[in-house]
């Protein structure tokens, strides 16, 4: 299900706005952070993906005038990626509809009762999962 839902709003915001689910989720991520820019390396890990992979994407979205590329004038090795004013109007046009597919294909199927139930159940495996991670990564401390 989350294969097939994934892939259905993938396809609608690239179709409609040239954006991938992935780019989605950085330009809301880059949205929500102080002077809309995070460290590359807080980016990576707030969207779980490689630094190698982040870094191809803020490549394509630096490309179309979305995001920019900033040194990190602090350790100089860093960089920032920074949400353009293009990013900011690209992102803007496209929650309305990213929100509209997510509530057709998803909220309204389920309604409001097992919408809750699942959200639920959703953090329930979420807090399980991250009390694993954080151990892990004591461990390894």
């Amino acid at each position: 299900m989350r294969t097939l839902l994934d892939d259905q709003l993938n396809r609608e915001l690239q179709e409609l706005h040239g954006l991938s689910l992935a780019d989605y989720e950085i330009l809301v991520r880059l949205s929500e952070a102080p002077d809309r820019r995070m460290r590359m390396s807080d980016l990576a890990t707030a969207t779980l993906a490689s630094r190698s992979r982040l870094s191809h994407q803020i490549d394509r979205l630096e490309s179309a005038g979305i995001v920019q590329r900033m040194t990190c004038s602090e350790d100089r090795r860093g960089s920032f990626a920074v949400l353009t004013d293009h990013g900011w109007q690209t992102l803007v046009a496209a929650a309305p509809d990213h929100v509209a597919g997510v509530r057709r294909h998803f909220v309204d199927v389920l309604g409001t009762k097992a919408f809750t139930d699942l959200g639920q159940q959703c953090a329930q495996v979420a807090d399980r999962l991250c009390t694993r991670t954080a151990a892990s990564q004591q461990e390894a401390s």
